[in-house]
This record gives structure tokens, C-alpha cells and sequence, in this order.
């Protein structure tokens, strides 16, 4: 099995660095590949079962995406051929149709997805988010400058039970082609959820997986769920 983590160095916010070390203690065994900003993604020739990219800055927004373009045609033919994507934050951003500034002026994406994000950069929005995926409930947090726009319902990955999805009104957070999964979450997402981490494990292959530290992160999970339905709570409508 062969995991890539594309530019690491420049996609690692809001603690996703973590997010990767924790993927490789989840699979032990695979090969794990580190695509830094002037090197060719290892997906372009060669077989890659995991694709995972974190938040970027706004100009790390506009390097991977010039540094991805060359090659959206393969990205497509991944996504097509199921393989699992997990891409997470404003990450989410570079794939759709493009990312418009408070000036109106846009940088245009990868055109992966027909949505589009609008920044407002002296608006930052922090939340918490409750919602559902299958038939398990999902937990997570929200910081960002932009939200996404677009017709998701169809494609749409987590569906609200509080909390704003890609943007405030729309029922659906996230965006799911086939095993492609990208998400504003932060958490982080996988540490914060262990039954969606299994699902993840699942499609490359691992039933029923013993997770790292599986046993307090569940514990801490069930303290957060308790939290997160309480209606009281703030910050989740």
C-alpha cells in the first residue's frame, strides 16, 4: 500500500501535521511518500492507494494549484478508479472552480468540482460542526476566511445536524466523489473520530482495524459527542 502526503511542509495547518503522523501509525506498513512543492507527485507514475493534503495559507492555496494543474487530468482518472482521497480544510478549495477575492479578482482552480469559494479575509469564521456520515455522527471544528459555494447535495460528504455545511445555509458539508473526500473540518479530523478512520481504513483494504491510542481517543470522542448534542452549546447554531 502506498500513502502520498502532498507538500507537507506547505499544507499543514490548525494541527494537521498531526493528522499525518497519525495516518502512518495507522498503517504501519504501507509506503508512505512526502510530495514537497518541486517535486512530481508520486501519483503521476506510479500507483498510490492514499492521497492526503491539509489546510494551506492563501498563497499556499496558489502554489498547489499551479503545482497541481499540469496533472488534473490523473487526479480525475484517481478519482474515477476509487481511489481514497482525504483532503482537508481550505485544501478543499484548490478543486473547485476558483477562489474569488474580497477585490472580485479570482484565482481559478483545478475545476475539479463545480463550486467556488469567496474570502473574506477580515471575516474569520470559527465554529464547531455536528453531523452525520452513514450511520455514525461526526464532530469537528471550523476555522477559515472562506467558505464554498455550488450545488453540493449531491455530492455533499457530511449532512448537518448543527453547524453551517460549505457555507452558512447549506445542508451539506464537505464534498464526496467515490472515495474522494475533502471537508473545511479540522480536529484533528481522524484523531477526533475514530469510526470515520475505520470506515477510511475499510476502503484501502483493513477490516475491522485496531486504531493507535484507540482506546482513549474513543473515550474522548464519546465526552465530545455528549457535548456537541447538548443544545445548549455554543457555537453550533
Amino acid at each position: 500500500m502506498t500513502v502520498e502526503f502532498l507538500y507537507p511542509s506547505l499544507a499543514n495547518l490548525y494541527g494537521e501535521a498531526v493528522e499525518m503522523r497519525y495516518i502512518e501509525k495507522c498503517l504501519p506498513d504501507a509506503k508512505v511518500v512526502k510530495t514537497e512543492v518541486n517535486d512530481e507527485p508520486y501519483f503521476v507514475n506510479n500507483d498510490v492507494d492514499f492521497i492526503y493534503m491539509g489546510p494551506l495559507t492563501e498563497r499556499g492555496q496558489e502554489i498547489a494549484i499551479e503545482k497541481l494543474l499540469p496533472y488534473k487530468e490523473r487526479i480525475v482518472e484517481l478519482i474515477n478508479e476509487n481511489k481514497v482521497f482525504l483532503i482537508i480544510g481550505n485544501a478543499l478549495e484548490v478543486f473547485g472552480s476558483y477562489i474569488e477575492n474580497e477585490d472580485k479578482t479570482k484565482l481559478n482552480g483545478l475545476a475539479i468540482f463545480d463550486t467556488h469559494a469567496e474570502r473574506r479575509m477580515m471575516n474569520r469564521y470559527n465554529s464547531l460542526y455536528f453531523g452525520s456520515f452513514e450511520e455514525m455522527k461526526i464532530v469537528g471544528f471550523k476555522a477559515q476566511f472562506s467558505h464554498s459555494y455550488g450545488e453540493n447535495e449531491s455530492e455533499g460528504l457530511f449532512k448537518n445536524i448543527r453547524g453551517d455545511g460549505l457555507h452558512p445555509g447549506s445542508a451539506f458539508e464537505g464534498i464526496r466523489r467515490n472515495n474522494f473526500f475533502a471537508t473545511y473540518l479540522l480536529g484533528p479530523l481522524l484523531i477526533l473520530n475514530p469510526d470515520f478512520t475505520k470506515y477510511l481504513l475499510s476502503l484501502l483494504g483493513i477490516e475491522n482495524a485496531s486504531l493507535p491510542c484507540e482506546k482513549d481517543i474513543r473515550l474522548a470522542y464519546e465526552k465530545r459527542l455528549k457535548e456537541f448534542e447538548n443544545p445548549k452549546k455554543e457555537y453550533l447554531g
